[in-house]
């Protein structure tokens, strides 16, 4: 493989950084043993700028284009944004109703009368429950409980935990 340019970041499947390489892990390095990154990434990232710089966090991030273009919402290098857990709040939500309906006819598919209203009964499970049997009453409100603790919950994406790495030494990238 050849060298990595200066500052690139790879990912790797590794428990381990491999040399000349660093975790991007958020850590502040020296300038003075890191001059060459340093002048690369400057304190994007972090860092006093005068002794420290700081390496990218990855950690629990995803990363994201720094740009701009039509329709994208403008990212600066190194902004970050997001959450890894969130409350929705009721003003978060689009409006919705969870509305059930029901029917007081008692009428069945095949024409008899229906005796019992509720499932409790039903021992013949071919027969369908689900049906549109005629004029439709919203159910009382008591019928539909609110469920939920309102705590925050986990809202990611499905994932794999990979290390990302930022190349420490390497070929020092030419501007095009």
């Amino acid at each position: 493989m050849s060298d990595p340019f200066i500052a690139e970041i790879r990912i790797f499947a590794g428990n381990f950084a491999p040399r000349n390489n660093a975790f991007c892990d958020g850590a502040l390095l020296p300038i003075a043993q890191n001059t060459a990154l340093f002048s690369l990434i400057g304190t994007t990232y972090g860092g006093d700028g005068r002794t420290t710089t700081g390496l990218p966090n990855l950690q629990d991030r995803v990363p994201i284009h720094a740009g701009r273009g039509p329709g994208l919402s403008p990212r600066r290098l190194g902004e970050t944004g997001g959450e890894p857990t969130h409350t929705l709040t009721s003003n978060e939500m689009a409006a919705h109703n969870h509305q059930l309906g029901g029917s007081g006819d008692e009428t069945e598919e095949d024409g008899s009368t229906a005796v019992q209203n509720n499932l409790s009964g039903v021992t013949d499970l071919s027969t369908n429950v689900y049906r549109d049997t005629g004029t439709s009453a919203n159910m009382a409100a008591a019928a539909i409980a609110n469920q939920g603790g309102g705590g925050a919950h986990e809202n990611r994406q499905p994932f794999v935990s990979l290390s990302y790495i930022i190349a420490l030494q390497g070929t020092y990238p030419s501007r095009s």
